[in-house]
């Protein structure tokens, strides 16, 4: 990556295994499409007056060559109560939509028929 990690955590206690597995998941994604050139993650936890079983909070947002970007912004099911989890799920589904820019910038895109004769 061109620019550092950024890692932000809000009501989350910072400890080296939430950095470490934040690293490791985008070591994965970085192996698998090393063109990234930016990463911001951002963790957050459930706030205080909600039922206990609530989700961790996960944003990803990674920039990409040709001003692309890929952003995930999604709270888990009852499993991301579950902070690690939570971010191997975020990392996961920006996994997907990196596979599906990757596949429009090579050209190798479906088009559904339109149905007109």
């Amino acid at each position: 990556m061109e620019t550092p990690l950024q890692v932000e955590l809000h009501d989350v206690k910072s400890s080296d295994y939430v950095h470490e597995l934040i690293e490791s998941n985008l070591a994965k994604v970085e192996k698998r499409f090393g063109r990234a050139t930016a990463c911001r993650v951002v963790v957050q936890a459930p706030n205080a007056h909600h039922k206990s079983g609530e989700p961790f909070g996960v944003t990803i947002r990674m920039a990409l060559p040709a001003k692309r970007e890929i952003h995930v912004d999604k709270s888990s099911d009852e499993r991301g109560a579950d902070m690690t989890f939570a971010i191997n799920d975020a990392f996961k589904r920006a996994l997907r939509q990196l596979e599906t820019e990757a596949d429009q910038m090579q050209g190798r895109v479906k088009y559904h028929a339109t149905g007109e004769a």
